[in-house]
C-alpha cells in the first residue's frame, strides 16, 4: 500500500505499467486513482522521485535496475542512474553506541580523536573521522541501525511486484525480474556486513599491488566488525571536483586511461572488480593514481565468462564480427535454434557506428536500444551473473566521459583486452586449462566412487520384484561413473586435436 501510494502521488505508476506493454490493457485504469500532489525539486522522472522518497533499499534497488534496460528500458534505465544515494545522517552519538557494542571497547580506547559529525552518509552506512591512538588517520564506517530489516522489508516487496510483472506478461517471464531481483539482494545483503567488505578491499588490494595507477586503503582489521569498518584515510581529490584536480596539476586524461584499463584489468585478470565505481566513490592522486574507496559492491565473472567477454570486447575493437557471434553462440546466450549468419550481420549493424569515434559522438541510448532489440529478435535470456558488469561499465564510461568528453573507449580498452585474449586464448593455455580440468575432475573421482557405491547398494536393497529396475538403476550408474572418468581423461586429447 506504501508503495503503490508514494508512486501513486508522484504519478509515477504509469512508468511500471509501461515496462511491460503487452499486459492487460484494464491496468490503464490505475490512473485514474492517482493523487495530485506539489513535488517540489523535481529529478528527471515521477519514478525516480518516488524510489528517492520510499528510502534506502528502494534506492540500492532501483540503481541496481539502471543496469538493466531490456527491462525497464533505455529512458528509464538513464534516469535511475541519477538516483542519489546521499541521505540524511544519523547521530554520531548512535554511531559511537554501535561501535562500542562491536568492538567490546571505549571509543577513548580505540581512538584518540574520533569526528562525531560523519563526514559523508548513505544508503547503507556513514563514514567518521577518526584518528586511532598511535595517531594514524583513519575513515570509520558505520551500519545504519535498522536497515538490515528496512531492506529485507523492501526486498519482499520487490520481489512480489517482480512476480505480478511475470505473471501478466509473457515478456517479463522471458526477462526473469524475479531473477533479477534475486541476483541483486545477495548482492546487497553482503552489505549488510562490512567484514565481507573489508575482505574484498584486502583481496583487491593484494590484487592491484602492482598497479602503479590504482590503489587501495589498508583495512585496520583490529576495528573492524560486522557493523563497523576501518580503513587507512586516503589522502585525495574526489572525481567530482574536476576543477581542483586540474588546478592541482594531475591530469583528468591520463586519470580516465587509468581508471578505464584498471577496471577491464580486474575484471579479465582476476574475475574480481570494484562495481560501485561511481564518482564520489573515486580520487585522484600524485602520478595520476586512481585510489577507489567503498567496496560494498564487488563483481565476480568465471574463466568461461571472461573468456567470452574478452572475445565480445575484443571483436567490437577489432570490427571482428563473427568473433563476437561466436562467443554468443557457444556460451548459450543465443539459443542454437537462432539462424548464425542473421546474428552476425545483427552484430554488425551495433558495432559498425561506433567503431573508431570518441564516446562523446556514441548515442548511448541508440546503440543500447538495438543490443535489446537484437536480445528480443534473437530470443537471448538474460544474464544475472553480468547485471553488476554491465553496471560498472556503464558507470565506469559516464565517469571517463566527465574526466574526458573526448575519450575512444576503444582505443583505451585495447591494450588490456588484447594482452589477456594473446595471453588466455593462445593454444597453450587453451591445453592448460583443459588439463587443469582434468586434473581436478581427477581429484574429486574418489568421492564420486564412493557417492556411486552408496546408491548402487540403496538399489540392490531393492525388493525382489523390482529386480529389473534395480539392475538397470546399478548399469546406469556404473555407466555415468565410466563416462565422467572417460570425459575426463579424452577431453585434453581432444582439445589438442582441435587446435
Amino acid at each position: 500500500m506504501k508503495i503503490g501510494h508514494t508512486l501513486s502521488k508522484h504519478d509515477a505508476l504509469m512508468d511500471i505499467i509501461k515496462l511491460f506493454n503487452d499486459g492487460p490493457k484494464n491496468l490503464e485504469k490505475l490512473r485514474n486513482i492517482k493523487l495530485k500532489y506539489d513535488v517540489s525539486a523535481k529529478p528527471e522522472t515521477p519514478l525516480v522521485i518516488a524510489l528517492q522518497n520510499l528510502g534506502p533499499g528502494f534506492i540500492k534497488i532501483g540503481q541496481a535496475l539502471a543496469t538493466r534496460p531490456d527491462i525497464i528500458g533505455t529512458e528509464t534505465a538513464f534516469d535511475l542512474l541519477k538516483l542519489q544515494d546521499d541521505v540524511p545522517p544519523f547521530p554520531g552519538k548512535k554511531a559511537i553506541q554501535i561501535i562500542e557494542a562491536d568492538l567490546g571497547l571505549k571509543i577513548t580506547d580505540l581512538f584518540e580523536e574520533f569526528s562525531a559529525e560523519p563526514i559523508a552518509a548513505a544508503s547503507i552506512a556513514q563514514v567518521h573521522m577518526a584518528r586511532t591512538i598511535k595517531g594514524k588517520k583513519v575513515a570509520v564506517k558505520v551500519l545504519r541501525p535498522g536497515i538490515a530489516k528496512a531492506f529485507k522489508r523492501d526486498l519482499e516487496a520487490f520481489t512480489w511486484l517482480a512476480g505480478i510483472a511475470e505473471l501478466f506478461s509473457n515478456e517479463a517471464r522471458r526477462l526473469r525480474p524475479s531473477k533479477v531481483i534475486e541476483t541483486i539482494a545477495e548482492v546487497i545483503s553482503l552489505e549488510m556486513d562490512l567484514r565481507i567488505e573489508a575482505a574484498s578491499a584486502a583481496e583487491l588490494k593484494q590484487n592491484v599491488k602492482n598497479n602503479p595507477y590504482y590503489d587501495v586503503p589498508e583495512v585496520d582489521w583490529s576495528r573492524t566488525s560486522r557493523r563497523v569498518l576501518t580503513t587507512g584515510w586516503v589522502d585525495g581529490i574526489s572525481f567530482k571536483k574536476l576543477e581542483k584536480i586540474k588546478s592541482a596539476g594531475l591530469n583528468p586524461n591520463k586519470l580516465a586511461e587509468n581508471l578505464v584499463q584498471s577496471f577491464l584489468s580486474q575484471a579479465l585478470n582476476d574475475g574480481f572488480f570494484h562495481a560501485d565505481l561511481h564518482q564520489g566513490n573515486l580520487f585522484a592522486s600524485l602520478d595520476n593514481k586512481v585510489t577507489a574507496i567503498d567496496f560494498g559492491i564487488m563483481g565476480r565473472i568465471d574463466l568461461p565468462t571472461r573468456r567470452a567477454l574478452a572475445n565480445i570486447l575484443y571483436g567490437f575493437a577489432n570490427q571482428d564480427y563473427d568473433r563476437i557471434a561466436k562467443a554468443h553462440f557457444d556460451m548459450g546466450y543465443v539459443p542454437k535454434n537462432q539462424d548464425y549468419v542473421n546474428f552476425k550481420q545483427a552484430i554488425r549493424a551495433i558495432g559498425e557506428p561506433v567503431v573508431g569515434k570518441p564516446l562523446s559522438e556514441i548515442s548511448a541510448g541508440k546503440l543500447l536500444g538495438q543490443l535489446f532489440e537484437t536480445t528480443t529478435r534473437f530470443n537471448m535470456s538474460t544474464q544475472p551473473q553480468l547485471i553488476l558488469l554491465q553496471k560498472t561499465m556503464v558507470t565506469a564510461e559516464g565517469v571517463a566521459l566527465n574526466l574526458n568528453p573526448d575519450i575512444n573507449m576503444w582505443e583505451v580498452s585495447r591494450p588490456i583486452i588484447e594482452k589477456w585474449v594473446s595471453e588466455n586464448l593462445n593454444p597453450i593455455a587453451i591445453i592448460k586449462d583443459a588439463f587443469k580440468i582434468t586434473f581436478d575432475t581427477l581429484s574429486r573421482l574418489p568421492q564420486i566412487i564412493v557417492d556411486v557405491e552408496k546408491i548402487v547398494d540403496q538399489a540392490k536393497q531393492m525388493p525382489s520384484p523390482n529386480m529389473q529396475r534395480r539392475s538397470s538403476a546399478i548399469l546406469v550408474l556404473y555407466g555415468l561413473l565410466a563416462g565422467i572418468l572417460g570425459s575426463a581423461l579424452f577431453y585434453s586429447l581432444y582439445i589438442m586435436l582441435q587446435l
